[in-house]
C-alpha cells in the first residue's frame, strides 16, 4: 500500500511540482494550502508524514507543528519535515526543538527531499511496539494506558495518576524534544493546581519510579534550556 503524505504549503506551484514528483515516486500526496485546513486533513486522513512550510497565511509552521505534537494518541507522533525559505540557522533549531524531524531550506532539489522523506520514514520504523492498541513497551519498560499501569522489568511503578499522564504524553512522543509548556498542553484535560505546575519536581519522581539509576537516567533526558525527550531506544 502507497504510503500518504500531506504537504502544507502555501505556494500551489511549487506543492503541485513537489505533488507530482512523489506521486511518481510511489507516495499519495494530499495538498492544504494553509495551516487550518492542513490541521483538518492531518485529521480527516492522518498521514505517514507531514510535509510542512514554515511561513503560511493564516499560522506560522512551528505553531502548526507544535499543536500536531500536543495532538492525543498516534497523530502526535506523525513525522513533520519543514521547510522554509530562511537561512537563518535559529530556525532550524527552533523547528527541529518544537518536534520536526527535519529541516530542508528552500530551494530545494525534489531529490533531496525525496531522500530525507525516506530517511525519516525508515527511522520511524524503530522505537515504540505498541503489542496492542492500549500498551507501549520501551525496552523492559511497559505502558498499559487503559489499566493506567506502568512496570519495569515485570514490576510495578508507583505513579500518581498526574506523573501517569505526564509519562503517557512524553512515551507518545517519544524522540521528540518538548518544552514544559508542551508537556503541560499535552495533559491539558485536567485541572491543574499549583504544584501540578512543578513539572521538574513531577519528572524527578517519575524517574525515580522507572529508572535503573534516577540520577543519570536513560528513559527521560533533559534538554538544558529546553525541555524534556523521552528515549526511543531503551533497554
Amino acid at each position: 500500500m502507497n504510503q500518504h503524505l500531506l504537504m502544507i504549503e502555501d505556494d500551489a506551484r511549487l506543492a503541485h511540482m513537489v505533488c507530482e514528483y512523489l506521486g511518481q515516486s510511489g507516495y499519495t500526496v494530499a495538498h492544504a494550502g494553509d495551516a487550518t485546513s492542513g490541521l483538518q486533513a492531518l485529521h480527516d486522513k492522518p498521514p505517514h508524514l507531514v510535509i510542512l512550510d514554515l511561513m503560511l497565511p493564516d499560522m506560522d509552521g512551528l505553531e502548526v507543528c507544535r499543536r500536531i505534537r500536543a495532538l492525543p494518541g498516534a497523530l502526535a507522533s506523525t513525522p513533520v519535515l519543514m521547510l522554509t525559505a530562511k537561512g537563518d540557522p535559529m530556525d532550524r533549531i527552533i523547528g527541529l526543538e518544537m518536534g520536526a524531524d527535519d529541516y530542508l531550506p528552500k530551494p530545494f532539489e525534489p531529490r533531496e527531499l525525496l531522500a530525507r522523506i525516506r530517511a525519516v520514514l525508515r527511522r520511524r520504523v524503530d522505537g515504540a511496539q505498541p503489542v496492542a492498541s492500549n500498551q507501549l513497551h520501551f525496552g523492559s519498560l511497559e505502558i498499559d494506558r487503559d489499566a493506567r499501569l506502568v512496570s519495569v522489568a515485570g514490576q510495578p511503578c508507583e505513579l500518581t495518576s498526574y506523573q501517569f499522564d505526564l509519562l503517557v504524553a512524553l512515551a507518545e512522543r517519544a524522540g521528540r524534544v518538548l518544552t514544559r509548556d508542551q508537556i503541560m498542553e499535552a495533559v491539558r484535560g485536567r485541572e491543574l493546581d499549583a504544584f501540578d505546575r512543578s513539572i521538574d519536581v513531577h519528572m524527578g519522581r517519575i524517574r525515580a519510579a522507572i529508572e535503573v539509576d534516577a540520577k543519570a537516567p536513560k528513559r527521560i533526558l533533559t534538554v538544558r534550556g529546553v525541555g524534556y525527550v523521552f528515549a526511543r531506544q531503551q533497554d
